[in-house]
């Protein structure tokens, strides 16, 4: 499997054999002013139920969208430049965007699943909601053990772009390594390389 040769663009991750996207990518393929073709389109929907009692009052505006994903973009490659959209609108901090076909990512996902440790570390002192793909990102082997102990099904569990708990601990390298085995005693997959890490600093 180590001769297999794959690159940065597309990988398969895990046992599921499924082509991930390089979160990098994102960035070609996102809304801009100059192409409004490549823009979010929403999903068509009517209820088919009784509409919730409570009207919401929508009094304060939505944070602007294309910013949200630059910020959730930016998270997994540029510490300043998250600081600095941070600092320009505060409430960024647990904004989540929808890729697509309900593949949410916030900024902590994006940072987290790219090793990023010093966003993921900025992230959190400002009071991103940490989740189990960073704390098995970030070695928290005492989280990560609890979480899957009050409810083992969490092992299967998702994050942003498909990529699983056992993925989270690969990029954290030997912080992490800890939690990799213990992923790996409770279900043992087939481990691929992570092309991003080859050239990546120890931390």
């Amino acid at each position: 499997m180590n001769s297999q040769k794959i690159n940065r663009r597309s990988f398969a991750l895990g046992s599921v054999g499924t082509a991930l996207v390089d979160p990098f990518r994102l960035q070609a393929s996102i809304a801009s002013d100059d192409d409004p073709a490549r823009a979010p389109i929403e999903a068509k929907f009517e209820r088919d139920y009784p509409a919730p009692s409570f009207k919401p009052s929508w009094s304060k505006p939505q944070i602007n969208r294309l910013m949200a994903q630059d910020f959730v973009i930016y998270a997994h490659m540029d510490l300043g430049m998250v600081k600095k959209l941070l600092q320009r609108e505060p409430n960024l901090l647990n904004a989540s965007v929808d890729w697509g076909g309900g593949d949410w990512e916030t900024a902590l996902g994006g940072s987290s699943h790219m090793g990023r440790k010093d966003i993921v570390g900025f992230l959190l002192e400002q009071g991103a909601r940490i989740d189990l793909f960073c704390a098995a990102m970030m070695g928290m082997l005492d989280v990560v053990q609890a979480m899957l102990t009050m409810q083992p099904a969490l092992i299967d569990m998702r994050g942003p772009h498909g990529f699983n708990l056992h993925f989270h601990a690969q990029v954290g390298g030997d912080d992490a390594e800890p939690v990799l085995e213990y992923l790996q005693s409770v279900k043992e997959l087939e481990l691929r390389p992570v092309p991003f890490l080859k050239n990546r600093k120890k931390d």
